[in-house]
């Protein structure tokens, strides 16, 4: 990825959503040709000349210091996301030096996390590193989980030892707008926290393949990976249609480990005397004794939902994906 061309349209993008009102600059009606502010706008508000910023905007950032970056992201009302993401920008350009990407060695779950997935009963717990790949799920994980699982092991030997990807199964497989009712907001959520993570690691390798591989492959990633949106995502609520269980409304908290730079715990629970408690209930009880026969999502064509063992294995490549249809 082109650090100049990132921040270019980075800023450009961000200073396109705010309007003149909102940045409290009288219009008197006036014909605006861009939407947004004017570069001159932003600088006149960041306290810098129009020179300067222009230089800013057209991606020549090194040396500039972070007072005036805070300057700007205030000019262009950046939340606390957009700011991260602006500092991420002039970090990685103001390197000394830039290593080549390279592949990072597998990320693994210590023994002692994986003993605290296994002991949260009647909790849906999940490790993930930045890419949203799946590195390990408890009993109850799984089992909800279960659609992407077999998308990412239904076929092709092409990739072995390919872990389960969110991203991969939200973009590429017809089936993810059925399990999450939701999917349009959740796409475009799992889009920001990748434009995010290419912000801080802009040579991670895997990173940027899973990014050419989606955005090659799914017309609505390209549409969203364009757009230049990032997110924190840290808690909220989340719908599932599952195949087995029906709907569930369940409360997701992240917590990211110290010690294992770039794996965050994603664990989801349902609110006491609720419908979802009790279908959580009842999956947890499938997933304890799942009949041999029982098939996830349509029994036409699906594959069977493996062994659930408590930790995740590496899966492989779905193939032959087209883009969802949620129509």
């Amino acid at each position: 990825m082109d650090r100049k061309e990132e921040i270019r349209e980075f800023l450009i993008s961000r200073r396109a959503k705010i309007s003149p009102e909102q940045a409290g600059i009288p219009s008197y009606g006036e014909l605006r040709r861009v939407p947004g502010l004017r570069r001159e706008e932003v600088a006149q508000l960041a306290g810098v000349s129009t020179d300067y910023y222009t230089r800013l905007e057209r991606g020549s950032i090194r040396g500039v210091s972070d007072s005036v970056l805070e300057a700007v992201a205030a000019a262009l009302q950046l939340d606390e996301a957009e700011r991260a993401h602006l500092m991420d920008l002039a970090r990685t350009a103001n390197a000394a030096s830039r290593r080549a990407p390279r592949r990072p060695a597998q990320q693994r779950v210590r023994p002692g996390v994986l003993r605290l997935l296994d002991g949260m009963t009647g909790v849906v717990a999940m490790m993930q590193n930045s890419r949203s790949d799946v590195l390990a799920a408890n009993l109850l994980g799984r089992a909800l989980y279960a659609e992407v699982f077999n998308f990412a092991a239904a076929s092709g030997p092409d990739t072995p030892g390919r872990l389960p990807n969110q991203a991969r199964y939200i973009f590429l497989d017809p089936r993810a707008g059925d399990f999450y009712p939701d999917w349009r907001a959740i796409a475009a959520t799992t889009v920001a926290m990748l434009r995010s993570e290419a912000g801080r690691n802009p040579d991670d390798r895997e990173l940027n393949e899973l990014i050419g591989e989606l955005t090659t492959r799914s017309g609505l990633f390209a549409a969203l990976w364009a757009g230049h949106d990032v997110r924190i995502h840290t808690t909220g609520t989340k719908r599932f249609h599952h195949p087995v269980a029906g709907d569930l409304s369940l409360q997701f908290e992240t917590l990211h480990l110290p010690g294992d730079e770039g794996q965050t715990l994603f664990t989801f629970t349902a609110e006491p005397g609720s419908a979802s408690e009790n279908a959580l209930a009842f999956l947890a009880s499938w997933a304890a004794s799942p009949p041999e026969t029982t098939t996830a999502g349509d029994p036409a064509g699906t594959p069977t939902v493996p062994e659930m063992r408590s930790h995740a294995q590496p899966g492989t490549r779905h193939q032959g994906k087209t883009e969802p249809s949620h129509d």
